[in-house]
């Protein structure tokens, strides 16, 4: 096995009709703001069953114009899980609000109604403008019940989906999937490399709501507004009754957040075999399920929700390292060793230090014990069931060793 390829945790699968779609689109008129990205969003949107897809230029520029969408701004306060990556919370501070940290399930790192719950409790009398669910690993959180606690405060759900592209879930015998906002406000998506469906880089928002789809459309590229129906300076946008044909007005700060066209046909052709991608991976995941109760107890996967079929960003294991008399380091760097890469998702954002110097030291002990155990392993819609074999086996020796 010294001569097996470097098994990466993550790693996007690009094919030959992938590249013969990004080959047309750059033959094409149009490289960018042309008829691919109205096409991505409308197939993206009838796949996930949102009424609206917005893409943008990735899930970061997703989430920050949800926080626009829906005008959060100085003096607000939204609460995300501190299980995450930064974006998560960053997106708020962008626009001058306040994070509030909610702990996490420390088996599966997901925010619970009761973590929420606690949450509130520290929110000390501000406006709570948005709480900010992580579908982490691709798991779908409880969002019926985040919904409650949520709504009775008056916030709405903005759905963070970054791992979540092709997850479906099932809430009182009623079949949904992730971006359908039957729960939310907005779900916002990422399209890097590493996730089940790549456009290079890429996010996408949906919403059912068509007084946001059209704000977050429009701040999307600096606030523009191009419709002569809605232009409110006649000046500039007609001559006489006749809209004059170069007109725009530009109506509120946004921002240049557009997703190409030559990215949009990567998208379009990804989107066509996301089913296939995420089946895949349910597959290899299976198969890890197979293998990891030989290395039981020092080693066992992160439980999937019961109501949620995961399209699996990641494959997680809790690890106690302690047992095993080796720290994290010391088992990543003896897999690296063996051409096995791993990573860790997440260090609890609480714990970084711009927020540190923000909000002081916090404990969330929840989070702090699912970090303290974590450790994302290979997971490639391109493997095949022997790396699965490879992957465990190499991590029997390390931690037996």
């Amino acid at each position: 096995m010294a001569d097996a390829p470097f098994l990466a945790y993550g790693r996007q699968v690009i094919e030959d009709d992938d590249l013969a779609a990004v080959a047309q689109a750059l033959r094409a008129d149009f490289l960018t703001t042309g008829p691919r990205v109205a096409q991505f969003e409308a197939a993206f949107a009838e796949k996930v069953g949102a009424r609206h897809a917005i893409a943008c230029s990735n899930g970061t520029a997703a989430l920050h114009l949800a926080m626009l969408g829906l005008g959060v701004g100085p003096g607000d306060v939204v609460i995300a899980p501190t299980l995450t990556f930064a974006a998560t919370a960053n997106c708020a501070r962008y626009q001058g609000a306040e994070v509030v940290f909610a702990d996490v399930d420390p088996d599966t790192g997901l925010m619970t109604a009761d973590t929420l719950a606690e949450a509130m409790t520290r929110i000390g009398g501000r406006p709570l403008k948005a709480v900010l669910p992580v579908h982490l690993n691709g798991h779908a959180a409880d969002l019926p019940a985040l919904k409650r606690v949520a709504e009775a405060a008056g916030a709405p759900l903005v759905e963070d989906a970054a791992h979540a592209v092709g997850t479906a879930m099932t809430f009182d015998n009623v079949p949904e999937r992730v971006g359908d906002c039957r729960h939310s406000a907005l779900t916002c998506f990422s399209f890097h490399p590493v996730k089940t469906l790549t456009t290079g880089e890429g996010g996408m928002v949906t919403t059912n709501d068509d007084a946001l789809a059209q704000r977050v459309a429009r701040l999307r590229s600096h606030g523009i507004v191009r419709e002569p129906a809605d232009f409110v300076d006649p000046e500039i946008g007609f001559d006489g009754e006749a809209p004059n044909p170069w007109a725009y007005e530009q109506q509120a700060l946004g921002y240049n957040y557009r997703l190409p066209d030559v990215l949009c046909a990567l998208g379009l052709s990804q989107l066509a075999k996301l089913d296939r991608f995420v089946e895949r991976r349910r597959q290899l995941a299976q198969r890890y399920n197979e293998l990891l109760p030989a290395l039981a107890p020092l080693v066992r996967p992160v439980a999937q929700p019961w109501t949620s079929r995961s399209a699996l960003h990641l494959f997680v294991v809790l690890i106690d390292f302690t047992a095993a008399g080796q720290t994290r380091r010391q088992v990543m760097e003896a897999l690296r060793a063996k051409g096995i890469g791993t990573q860790v998702h997440y260090i609890p954002v609480h714990r970084q230090p711009y927020y540190r110097a923000l909000y002081g030291e916090q404990t969330l002990s929840g989070a702090e014990a699912y970090y303290a155990r974590c450790l994302s392993l290979p997971l490639q819609a391109g493997m095949a069931d022997g790396d699965v074999d490879r992957v465990v086996g190499a991590l029997g020796e390390v931690l037996g060793g």
